[in-house]
Order: structure tokens, then C-alpha cells, then sequence
């Protein structure tokens, strides 16, 4: 399936800049957490004709520092890495960033995102080049390429497309957990409900809610996604899994299903 993507990249080479602007068909949040995401960096960012991005970490704090690592299209190994300089979720995000490849200076990377009411304007500004007009230019091109990578890995999955359905079972740090959470578990819980909110209103998860189970509640969700990269990024950008609280996932393929 082709898709047209909506990306646009031009650069002033005079300054050393390159500004970027993509709009995507879903929530600011939703697009921060695939920029920040060590497990969904590695499933978009990049192509079988160009590169691919194979490792990377983030320590998403202001100060903090990330890592990239992969390899081009004819098997030569590449690494970038710099340091986060501001983190504003889900508005705006500022990094250094140092590329193996590139003998200049550290250049800096502005992430903004603006809500819209189709979704996300994510504009990027990279700049740094001063002095170096073939460089700057070269990135035109691959923030063109790297936004339309973006796009076409979150844009949600069209009527009629080929799409699986899982079954999320959120399983809470112990099974007494629902009669006896704390304040800041409480708080937890409803960042986990306006997540998943949102993804009921975008289509992407069918029904969710608490289990009354004798043994101890749990939260179950449905969704229809495109594969099963797309599910284990809903749970890394699940609320309830970053507060590092002990909740876990269970999740589990429904082939066959009928709605």
C-alpha cells in the first residue's frame, strides 16, 4: 500500500539550519513517546534502502543523555549520541546531537509539537551547520525521509487494511491492589485511563476497563493495530509501565476475530 506522506524539509544553508514540519493523525503525547521510545525508535526509524536504526537508549530528562546505533544499507555500522537539553512532555523536546559521520560541531535538534484538530504538528528545527552549506543541505533530505518514516509508522490503520487484534491484560503490583492503592498509584491509574480514553476515541483500542475477578482485579484492552510492533508500543507508552510501580502486560495474539 502506498501512502502519501504529508512531510516537508527546507534548508538555509546561509545559517546552518534545517527546519521540518510533518502532521500526524495523532495526539501530541502519542507522537512524543515514538521520538523518545528506545523500543519504538528502533521499529521506524529507518529503511532496508537507506539505514536502520538497531539499538537505542534515552535517559529523557533534562541532562540526561541518549544513544543511536545501526547500520546503513551496505552494512557499514553508524553511531550518533548527545545529551537532552529540554524536556517540556508532550510540547517540546530539545536535544544535542553528535553523528560519527559528521566532523563539525555538536548541532542541536528542536522537537515542537502542536496539538491540531487532526491531530499532531511536529516541527523540527536542526540546526548547527554554520559554514558547512553541503551538510546542511544533506539533512533537508534525511528529515524529509526520517518525518515520512514517522508518519506512515504511527498513521493508523485504514478500514479494509490488513490490522490484528490483541488481547492487553494489565496485571497490578499485587492482587489486592484495587481495594487498597495508594495516592500516587491512584493518580497512576487515571494517567492510564485518559491514555487509553484517547485510544478508544482514535479507534485503535476496540473496549477497555477493569476485570472483577475474585483472585484480584486486572485491566483488560482490545485493539486492532498493524503488527506487533504497533501493540508493544501502546504498552511502552502506557502510563501504568513507565511509572515503574510494577505493573505488567500480558499480551496475546486473536486471530480470527469477529466484530
Amino acid at each position: 500500500m502506498n501512502i502519501k506522506n504529508s512531510a516537508r524539509a527546507i534548508a538555509d544553508a546561509g545559517s546552518g539550519m534545517i527546519l521540518a514540519t510533518v502532521e500526524i493523525a495523532a495526539s501530541p503525547e502519542r507522537v512524543f513517546h515514538a521520538l523518545t521510545t528506545p523500543d519504538e525508535i528502533v521499529h521506524w526509524w529507518g529503511s532496508d534502502d537507506a539505514y536502520r536504526t538497531t539499538g537505542f537508549t534515552a535517559d529523557v530528562r533534562v541532562g540526561g543523555c541518549w544513544h543511536a546505533e545501526g547500520r546503513r544499507a551496505d552494512g557499514q555500522p553508524f553511531a550518533m549520541d548527545g545529551e537532552f537539553l529540554e524536556v517540556d512532555f508532550p510540547r517540546k523536546l530539545v536535544q544535542s546531537w553528535k553523528a560519527d559521520w559528521h566532523e563539525g560541531p555538536v548541532t542541536t535538534v528542536t522537537y515542537r509539537l502542536e496539538a491540531t484538530a487532526r491531530g499532531t504538528r511536529l516541527i523540527v528545527r536542526h540546526e548547527g551547520f554554520a559554514g558547512q552549506p553541503e551538510a546542511c543541505r544533506k539533512r533537508e533530505n534525511g528529515w524529509l525521509r526520517v518525518l515520512g518514516w514517522l508518519e506512515l509508522y504511527i498513521l493508523p490503520v485504514p478500514d479494509g487494511a490488513a490490522s490484528r487484534f490483541f488481547l492487553c491484560r494489565l496485571l497490578p503490583p499485587r492482587p489486592s491492589f484495587a481495594q487498597v492503592m495508594t495516592a500516587g498509584e491512584a493518580a497512576v491509574m487515571q494517567e492510564h485511563v485518559a491514555y487509553w480514553d484517547k485510544h478508544v476515541r482514535e479507534g485503535t483500542a476496540i473496549v477497555f476497563g477493569p476485570v472483577s475477578d475474585p483472585s484480584g482485579a486486572w485491566g483488560l484492552g482490545v485493539v486492532r493495530v498493524a503488527d506487533e510492533a504497533a501493540v508493544h508500543a501502546l504498552e511502552a507508552g502506557d502510563p501504568a509501565i513507565q511509572s515503574k510501580r510494577g505493573f505488567r502486560y500480558v499480551i496475546l495474539p486473536m486471530p480470527g476475530v469477529k466484530f
